[in-house]
């Protein structure tokens, strides 16, 4: 079935949202040495375009962008960031849109909640104050462009973007024309147009995500349910505590290993194991 114009148009912004943000995200994760996935084929998984990952129950959730750490073309890594974007043009469709972003990444976060990812969520258009602050209280880092900085992006490259309930099915399909018929180089500056006029929005949200990666291991400190602690300064001499301990030394039966990994800005991760295997591929997790 064919795509209404207006259907049409609305993808079309939501596709500049990605390419705005994507020079930014694969800059962040270069530098870090991590690999940036985005819906394009990739032989890791079978040549496939989507951008698919599977949470605890074994639902799939399509999304937008995900940092991996350990990931090549050929390689799925483990995540350090999930990222959706959202283009929404009312404000009735505002609330239901940020619910659907919940829905897709917040079981993922759960199901790698050992990784501790970066949610963040780039959205465009009209959404309300109220489906914002959802979004942030959830965990997620919102950068937002709103719908006249998308009108005014547009209009840098002579087209008037302005779309409401009211414009024609011919109107909205001119304006599709109008895009389709631009270059490459006038796309870029619709991207570079909206980028700077949220320089600072963009710079907060990279800094955020960069500050998520970047983090390093303060201590790992471990406790055998027996009652002693054991504390390293890093991963390898927690695992080599481990492999060392012997649970039968101590006067009650053992039960099982409690991890903490506390990181140098304020972040920590919990986790209760029974064995040691377990609790060796959790910290390695972490490194």
């Amino acid at each position: 079935m064919a795509l209404s114009p207006a259907h049409k148009f609305g993808q079309i912004i939501g596709d500049i949202l990605e390419a705005c943000v994507r020079p930014i995200l694969q800059e962040i994760a270069d530098q870090f040495g991590l690999y940036l996935d985005y819906k394009r084929p990739r032989a890791a998984r079978g040549g496939k375009a989507n951008v698919q990952w599977t949470d605890a129950s074994g639902n799939r959730h399509n999304l937008d962008f995900v940092i991996e750490k350990g990931g090549t073309e050929e390689v799925i890594g483990r995540p350090k960031a999930f990222i959706e974007s959202a283009w929404r043009r009312y404000t009735k469709h505002s609330r239901n849109k940020a619910q659907e972003i919940q829905g897709a990444v917040l079981p993922l976060a759960q199901a790698y909640a050992d990784c501790h990812p970066f949610l963040g969520a780039i959205i465009g258009g009209i959404f309300t104050a109220g489906s914002i602050t959802q979004l942030k209280s959830l965990g997620f880092e919102v950068l937002y462009f709103p719908y006249s900085s998308v009108v005014s992006a547009f209009a840098e490259v002579g087209i008037d973007a302005r779309v409401d309930e009211d414009t024609s099915d011919v109107d909205v399909q001119r304006k599709v024309r109008a895009y389709e018929a631009l270059d490459e180089t006038q796309r870029l500056r619709i991207h570079a147009h909206l980028r700077n006029l949220h320089k600072d929005d963009v710079r907060k949200f990279s800094i955020a995500l960069a500050t998520v990666i970047k983090r390093s291991i303060k201590s790992v400190l471990i406790i055998p349910l027996h009652g002693s602690r054991y504390e390293s300064p890093t991963i390898a001499k927690a695992i080599k505590m481990l492999r060392n301990y012997d649970e039968s030394e101590a006067g009650t039966p053992f039960v099982r290993y409690e991890v903490f990994v506390s990181y140098n800005n304020g972040d920590e991760i919990k986790g209760d194991f029974e064995n040691k295997t377990d609790a060796i591929s959790f910290l390695r997790c972490m490194s």
